[in-house]
């Protein structure tokens, strides 16, 4: 991708989250039926259930260096979109985050940028010692030893739940950790096999115990808590679900193919209302060197080349070119569960929930308390997806309870089984706009707005393929080919999926395409799809039939047509005036607040709009809807993942990943978090250089 990049994004991103996808032909080749041929029928407005709940908490890490960032703007005032509750907040004002939006910041700038009237604090930086405090960050020392102790790197999903039974003084801090940037990460002249030998212990999970005195003091963690715990690409996994066993996950280590080491690619995530955490292992395919010439291999992008991780050329099973390793590639790419309250429970990776590049997962409860789990596949011209539980939960689990609160329940054991058998299907979307309107340009049709019906296709209905030519192991194993042998719906890249914990429906983050319509073969705009070369990315609003998360019918619309409306005409807000916008591009992950507006986290705007990442609000409902406002900025290079919405506490928490990528360790371009002054020695486990980290924003009045 070096030279062929947009705007201020990296190669090395290219490189090493997604294995230089946007080089390659977009691996769906399948000639699905067109969008605007597809019939659709006029479908009822339902509600879901929500089915996760995040715990409040606050966490700040003692001692941290606050970030000195520029302020862009001025009093804070009354939010318009939040409701007003007498008796709360002071002067008659509801609890919450009171900002005004700060301006665009420029993709040169390296600064965490936050509202005038808050403030900003890392929790855990990469290296941040876990179960021992002597073992403090020292870049110049790291080992693989070491690293498999101390925080990971790449920080992508994020949550903070309570510990029953603490009084609120508890909780835990559970997050992914994506892939690795050894440029900047490593001295010059560090040994290769050392350097990827750290970077397995690097990926995967953290689990981090935070403590605090009392409800209103600010968290702390915890080191050498019996809750801590670093899972990484060599943690032991065990395989549920139809494909477990199968000849298609078996291996010469592993002929029984029910036990797998490591995970790797995590990024989005989600919250299960029994207190797990689920992580979508996204880019597997670059982690392998395979002969590629499969049907299978090819449309999950495996090919016979050296990988940019090299860890082939270390462990055996990162090489699929012998029969004793062939199927290692199809032991990734799943969705992933681990119990934090558990430290001594062995993580489990679902086949129910097919394969593919999972973005995460996001777990809800309808009114019949079947669960469903809503899924996208990041890649150009892939698919949504949705899981619907076989079993239905138990226990007195309703909703908008703390999914911690149920830690103790009888029922949890079995709670944690239910994404282990069920119904799997995949989106089909029609549009209810003549084919001449839409052209690829993004113009509004003449109903004034993007709209249409859709289906939820089966792949695998209680466990039986529902795919003429694939068992179930098959269907569940190549969900790819599965899906596109009964048409479903190319979209631009589906990445996180989110319930509305007001109204039950799901938000669908598009992040971008631009290889849509540009080339002859690519399939051109379609109305869930409107863009030709979609580099701006858009956002999907899908309400469910009858309130039932079994049905296979939808209704749906596009909340937002995202961009820089001030040089993009093809942008579109939910009908709010575009000159009272934050611009906004490329949508990844989405979060909640506490009175049901969306927060929308970023993923590429310097190369579309030249601007850093960031986190925007945008409220669903009232003369608010589509009025999106910028909250807070990461510094140059920087991506903004895994936001938590605490709006009652005056707390923001994200992910901050490859800060200063594009740099050598030598010539670093980002010194986000620490801050080192040039020229001075920076305090034991502090770096004059980048390091991912979750950061926390906080009110300062």
């Amino acid at each position: 991708m070096a030279g062929h990049t947009v705007g201020k994004r990296s190669a090395v991103t290219c490189a090493l989250k997604c294995d230089n996808a946007c080089a390659h032909p977009a691996p769906n080749v399948s000639d699905n039926p067109t969008f605007r041929d597809i019939a659709g029928a006029a479908l009822s407005r339902r509600m879901l259930l929500k089915g996760a709940a995040a715990g409040a908490a606050v966490v700040l890490l003692g001692g941290e260096l606050a970030g000195t960032t520029p302020s862009a703007s001025a009093t804070p005032v009354v939010d318009p979109a939040a409701p007003v509750v007498p008796g709360f907040g002071g002067k008659g004002r509801a609890p919450g985050l009171y900002w005004n939006p700060i301006e665009p910041v420029s993709a040169e700038v390296d600064a965490f940028t936050v509202p005038e009237g808050y403030d900003w604090s890392t929790i855990l930086r990469w290296g941040d010692p876990l179960f021992d405090e002597n073992e403090i960050f020292d870049v110049q020392n790291q080992t693989e030893d070491r690293q498999a102790r101390q925080f990971g790197y790449n920080n992508d999903y994020l949550d903070i739940m309570h510990i029953p039974g603490t009084g609120g003084r508890e909780a835990l801090l559970v997050c992914n950790h994506e892939y690795v940037n050894p440029a900047i990460m490593f001295p010059d002249g560090t040994d290769p096999v050392a350097q990827r030998k750290i970077a397995m212990q690097a990926h995967g999970m953290s689990v981090v115990h935070l403590h605090r005195k009392k409800r209103t003091d600010p968290w702390t963690y915890t080191v050498g808590s019996r809750y801590n715990r670093r899972i990484t690409a060599t943690t032991p996994f065990t395989l549920t679900g139809a494909a477990a066993g199968s000849e298609l996950v078996r291996t010469g280590a592993d002929p029984a193919g029910t036990t797998v080491f490591g995970t790797l690619g995590n990024c989005a995530g989600g919250t299960t209302p029994w207190g797990t955490v689920l992580s979508g292992e996204e880019n597997f395919n670059g982690y392998f060197r395979a002969a590629g010439t499969a049907t299978g291999e090819a449309r999950y992008g495996l090919a016979d080349k050296e990988t940019a991780n090299g860890w082939e050329t270390i462990d055996p099973r990162f090489d699929a070119r012998t029969p004793e390793t062939v199927n290692e590639p199809n032991r990734f790419g799943w969705i992933v569960e681990i119990d934090p309250f558990d430290p001594t429970s062995t993580p489990v990776k679902h086949t129910a929930l097919g394969r593919m590049k999972h973005e995460g997962a996001n777990v809800i409860v309808g009114k019949s308390r079947h669960v469903a789990a809503y899924m996208g596949d990041d890649e150009r011209f892939d698919y949504l997806y949705k899981f619907v539980s076989k079993e239905k939960m138990r226990g007195g689990w309703r909703n908008g309870v703390n999914s911690s609160q149920i830690i103790g329940s009888k029922d949890r054991a079995f709670n944690k089984t239910l994404l282990d058998s069920g119904s799997l299907y995949v989106a089909r979307f029609s549009g209810d706009s003549p084919a001449g309107e839409i052209d690829g340009n993004g113009a509004l049709p003449a109903d004034g707005k993007f709209d249409g019906t859709g289906e939820w296709l089966p792949i695998v209905i209680d466990g039986v393929s529902q795919v003429p030519g694939f068992t179930v192991e098959q269907a569940l194993v190549d969900t790819r080919l599965a899906a596109d042998a009964l048409g479903a719906t190319k979209m631009d890249r589906c990445e996180d999926v989110q319930p509305d914990l007001r109204t039950g429906r799901i938000y669908v983050a598009c992040t971008n395409n631009s290889d849509r319509g540009v080339k002859p073969g690519k399939e051109a705009a379609t109305e869930v799809n409107p863009r030709n070369g979609n580099k701006d990315g858009h956002i999907v609003e899908i309400t469910e039939s009858r309130d039932d998360v079994r049905s296979t019918t939808f209704r749906w619309s596009l909340l937002l047509v995202c961009g820089d409306p001030s040089t993009n005409a093809a942008t579109y807000f939910a009908g709010y005036p575009k000159d009272k916008v934050s611009p906004i591009s490329c949508p990844d992950n989405l979060a909640f607040d506490s009175w049901g507006n969306l927060w929308i986290a970023t993923d590429g705007a310097p190369s579309s709009i030249g601007k850093n990442d960031g986190l925007f609000k945008v409220p669903l409902r009232g003369p608010e809807r589509g009025h999106v406002k910028q909250f807070l900025s990461v510094p140059r290079d920087a991506e903004t993942c895994g936001p938590v919405i605490h709006d009652q506490d005056n707390l923001v928490f994200v992910s901050v990943q490859h800060p200063g990528e594009d740099g050598t360790f030598a010539e670093q371009l980002s010194f986000f978090p620490d801050y080192v002054p040039e020229g001075t020695t920076p305090a034991p486990g502090d770096w004059r250089g980048p390091r991912p980290a979750v950061v926390q924003v906080f009110a300062t009045r």
